[in-house]
């Protein structure tokens, strides 16, 4: 189950059912089973609060992943800052929900055991986005 919420912004303009079908689909094409996710959309001073208190970074993100996974049962927030995603798809040069897109794809991949740090990992990550990004922009 996926449920979508909103901290201190407006509820983004997307198509909530096939988001949460595009990401169920994902983990089970990872072998994983979307249990409880949460998608928080909130603001950049939000998440950066959360940044600084829960990760001791103090920078802007466009995304915060918490992850409760248990085996392979996917469970987590994911914490999106949709001020950073507009920024974001403007210095990208793509459409707001695209971006928006990826960020939710990207906390799902983390949730099922990717990582981001390293270049080699990084490639990895962005690699399975662009998959996941292309079937769901195909249906």
């Amino acid at each position: 189950m996926v449920e979508f919420f909103t901290e201190d912004v407006v509820f983004p303009s997307i198509d909530v059912p096939s988001i949460i079908k595009w990401l169920d689909s994902a983990c089970s094409s990872e072998d994983q089973t979307l249990n409880e996710v949460n998608i928080i959309f909130c603001s950049d001073e939000f998440l950066l609060k959360m940044n600084i208190e829960h990760l001791a970074h103090d920078y802007y993100t466009d995304i915060i992943t918490f992850d409760y996974c248990v085996d392979k049962q996917i469970i987590g927030d994911l914490f999106i800052s949709v001020d950073r995603v507009s920024d974001n798809a403007i210095i990208n040069k793509e459409l707001f929900t695209r971006e928006l897109n990826r960020v939710m794809v990207h906390g799902l991949l983390h949730l099922c055991g990717y990582k981001d740090k390293t270049e080699e990992d990084s490639f990895i990550m962005r690699s399975k986005e662009n998959h996941y990004l292309s079937l769901y922009c195909s249906t």
